[in-house]
């Protein structure tokens, strides 16, 4: 019955049915037959056809009627191929909605050109231009993207068992390092060490740059750097990789690799950056790809563990993509299809033999690795790209960090594309494809000037009546509105789990003065600048804004929110440009909304906790006396866990846990329970800390974290773009930076237990109950408070010597009453309180000093209580 009422009656007409179903199939049909010539004549007479869509007149209701009804065409679109599960069916949606979308742009752009354009003096003539070429640079940006994005290739891996292991690649790991901490270090080494392969055909090197010579004798870096060196030195010799030097600091990352390449025997080089922690399928899921002699390189994805300053400062809980999933989940796989994947610098093999035949990898420009794939793309070798996230890795902690490297990225490609001029040099071998999509990824990095025009131009129309379009109104809206509307949906087929609406504007203003400074800088001189290392594992303790690098976005900001003043003026003193008013006060609403996030991407939030918590589902046991508990990780770190149970326990404070990873890697800690949270009647939440683990425990719970995953729970985001929800989202992110961070209340959990006790004070034992205990204290309960022997009364005095003093005192503890030999302790009191029914509760904790001494009795009490 139910599935009669949720479906449309048989034998009625549906109009959405027939258009869903019936057209995209008719031309799979149409189409397969058609070789190559064939589609490309009809690829020219589509391109025919639009013109007169693009460059016919129309009155002002014409165009509204027209631009309402492509909106709802594009609405339409948009969610029938969200219902599709074909896809190959979702790429004709995808390609419609890419034609109606450029048809509509050329629209608009061709109304601009012909009718928009004032050159009525020159300060207007100024502002026209400027904005003419940020609109021709979004479009240029528009059309690339799309056909970098024309078709997703998606990838299997090459399965390594059916080829014999003596066939198989010698593979060179090298993780270079300059002057990171030991500790991130030794991660990922450890999970290079555990990368599964042949056995005797991979090796571990740390490629150390951070030489203490380059220091003089009196600076203190000097001593630091060497005493870093000696660390590094001991902890390969631990572990079991080879420690590599050399005797300078040449060409940063890059010479330091091309040194390696001529000291190494491998044929395959894995490049690590000394925080990505490879996982332990790395090798046999990408090495495989490498039996094609013309592959380069395989590139696979980096995702970091730790939230980004967009989402930590935002405070976006993850309900927003990291900006890094746009590049790495559709662009390089839309890169993949037209043979133009992006050598990345880190989570890649490369083939030693190609690298060497172009002189290494790069060293020209600060993006190295970009710079090294375009050249091999140019000898006709062939790129991989592998979507499937096999690093862990630190994203920079700090604002400032970020934007260092956000910098770096941009300077390097602007290098790139002034020395290598991808699009037309002749002496690049490249397809024609691969030229645009180089060319997109290096001029991608020009947006800081036009996104900065965007913003002052509504703002000098409403201050100072400087107008760059003529005759801005209802009727400019009419082109522009399904331009926007369908771009925004074209872009929600392609990004729709990977980039959120407006969300892309934001980090185009956060980066608008430094990414045009030096993206500037870089095309008049590219021999400026150097490669930086950037900070990671940095603790922030409280909130601060980074009033340096946000001080250009503040006087922006300043003048947008001014401008809004001006408004009533407008419509007071000229009400005959109301729609000229209405047009720019709508534009400087939505940028000050942009703004406003913008900046508060620069008011940096403080970090609750010392260790970032990687959200994996790991298998538990807890043992404590004679029992054991099964259950699952909610979160992990080094530093504890959170741990789901299907019961309500009693437990101690301290527990032995074991945690397992996704095949055979567990490591076993001792833990202390720092809260028990009962959240329905069949599940407990248990949230530990690790207790003094030993060097081997931390280093077999890094394993388990990272290394033995089979899959990483950001490979498949579930929620999707929904563009009026996402910039709801954006315009509440004032009210989320000023909430209170409060670290979650930490709860004394002791096993809970009934035992016969005796409080020794003040010479005389007086009678209690001890009903928790744990083996950092316990807790009893003095109901009558005159002493087992004589007159003694315990009374408000003794209470505020126990609450003041904090007495050191004596405990007899067992499991029933009249037992001859009961447990003696000692214990510190911490607190005492007199209960309205006359019951005296005292807390109790063990002193440290005695703990070696005092543990065994209190673990045997725990087992018998």
């Amino acid at each position: 019955m139910s599935s009669s009422l949720n479906s449309p009656p048989r034998g009625r007409f549906s109009l959405s049915r027939w258009l869903t179903d019936t057209t995209p199939r008719f031309f799979d049909r149409a189409l397969q037959n058609l070789g190559r010539k064939q589609f490309k004549w009809l690829v020219l007479l589509l391109l025919l056809l639009s013109v007169p869509l693009i460059i016919t007149p129309l009155r002002i209701w014409q165009q509204a009627v027209i631009a309402l009804l492509l909106v709802i065409i594009g609405q339409f679109i948009m969610e029938a191929e969200e219902q599709e599960s074909s896809s190959e069916i979702s790429q004709y949606y995808h390609l419609f909605m890419v034609w109606l979308s450029l048809v509509t742009t050329l629209r608009y752009l061709y109304y601009r050109t012909s009718y928009t354009l004032n050159f009525d003096g020159w300060i207007n003539s100024i502002a026209c231009l400027l904005l003419y070429g940020a609109e021709l640079y979004a479009v240029l940006t528009l059309a690339l993207a799309y056909f970098q994005t024309l078709r997703i290739k998606e990838r299997q891996p090459v399965d390594l068992g059916t080829i014999p292991q003596e066939e198989w690649f010698n593979v060179d790991i090298y993780i270079p390092t300059f002057n990171e901490d030991v500790e991130i270090v030794r991660k990922t080494a450890l999970a290079a060490i555990a990368c599964d392969y042949a056995p005797g055909k991979k090796t571990v090197y740390i490629l150390d740059d951070g030489r203490p010579e380059r220091y003089k004798e009196n600076d203190p870096r000097r001593e630091s750097f060497r005493r870093r060196r000696e660390q590094i030195r001991q902890m390969c010799e631990e572990i079991g990789c080879i420690h590599m030097t050399r005797d300078n600091n040449n060409h940063a990352k890059a010479g330091n690799i091309n040194n390696a390449f001529h000291k190494t025997d491998g044929d395959l080089v894995l490049i690590l950056d000394c925080d990505h922690i490879p996982s332990r399928q790395f090798l046999l899921d990408t090495v495989g790809f490498f039996f094609d002699p013309k592959v380069s390189f395989v590139q696979t994805p980096h995702w970091f563990y730790n939230p980004d300053p967009f989402e930590r400062n935002l405070l976006t809980a993850g309900r927003i993509p990291a900006g890094n999933e746009l590049f790495y989940k559709v662009l390089q796989k839309g890169n993949d299809f037209w043979n133009a994947a992006f050598f990345c610098g880190s989570a890649a093999i490369i083939r030693k033999s190609h690298a060497l035949e172009v002189g290494g990898i790069a060293v020209e420009t600060v993006t190295e690795d970009c710079h090294t794939a375009l050249r091999l793309h140019s000898r006709g070798y062939k790129s991989v790209y592998y979507d499937k996230i096999m690093v862990a890795g630190l994203a920079p902690d700090t604002f400032s960090s970020y934007m260092g490297q956000q910098v770096r990225w941009a300077r390097g490609m602007a290098q790139i594309l002034r020395l290598e001029n991808p699009l037309f040099n002749p002496r690049l071998k490249l397809t024609i494809p691969q030229r645009i999509c180089y060319f997109s990824a290096t001029s991608h990095f020009l947006y800081g000037y036009p996104r900065l025009i965007y913003a002052i131009v509504p703002t000098l129309f409403l201050l100072f009546g400087i107008n760059p379009i003529r005759g801005l109104g209802l009727e400019t809206l009419a082109y522009a509105v399904p331009h926007i509307l369908l771009a925004l949906f074209t872009n929600h087929l392609i990004y729709k789990n990977v980039r959120f609406s407006f969300w892309n504007e934001i980090f185009e203003f956060v980066m608008a003065f430094q990414s045009g400074w030096v993206t500037m800088l870089a095309l008049l001189n590219p021999r400026l600048g150097s490669f930086n290392v950037t900070d990671k594992g940095v603790n922030i303790a409280k909130r601060t804004f980074d009033w340096r690098s946000m001080r250009g976005l503040m006087v922006v900001a300043a003048l947008v929110f001014t401008s809004l003043f001006a408004v009533p003026y407008w419509l007071l003193l000229r009400p005959e440009d109301w729609q000229a008013v209405l047009v720019n006060t709508l534009w400087s609403g939505f940028n000050l909304i942009l703004l406003i996030a913008a900046l508060l991407v620069g008011f940096e939030q403080p970090q609750v906790r010392a260790a970032h918590r990687l959200q994996r589902h790991l298998r538990v046991v807890i043992s404590t006396a004679n029992q054991t508990f099964q259950g699952t990780t909610v979160n992990i770190s080094e530093t504890g866990a959170l741990v789901s149970l299907e019961s309500l326990p009693n437990l101690p404070d301290e527990i032995d846990v074991e945690i397992m990873g996704d095949s055979t890697a567990r490591v076993s800690l001792t833990a202390r329970v720092v809260r028990l949270s009962p959240v329905s009647d069949t599940k407990t939440l248990l949230a530990i800390d690790f207790v003094n683990p030993s060097r081997s425990q931390i280093d077999n719970l890094i394993l388990v974290s990272y290394s033995d995953v089979r899959e990483w729970y950001s490979q498949k985001r579930q929620n999707s773009d929904q563009p009026f929800h996402s910039l709801g989202f954006l315009a509440t992110s004032l009210t989320r930076s000023f909430r209170d961070i409060k670290p979650t209340a930490r709860k004394q959990v002791r096993k809970q237990v009934n035992a016969v006790g005796e409080l020794y004070w003040d010479g005389h034992f007086f009678p209690a109950i001890a009903t928790e205990l744990g083996v950092t204290g316990l807790r009893l309960e003095i109901s009558g408070k005159k002493a087992k022997s004589g007159d003694r009364v315990l009374g408000q005095e003794d209470l505020h010597k126990m609450r003041s003093l904090k007495p050191l005192v004596g405990l007899l503890l067992s499991r029933e009453e009249g037992n001859p030999s009961p447990s003696k302790l000692l214990a510190e009191i911490s607190g005492a309180k007199e209960e309205t029914n006359g019951k005296i509760i005292v807390d109790l904790n063990f002193p440290t000093q005695f703990k070696q001494r005092q543990s065994p009795k209190i673990k045997q009490l725990l087992q018998v209580l």
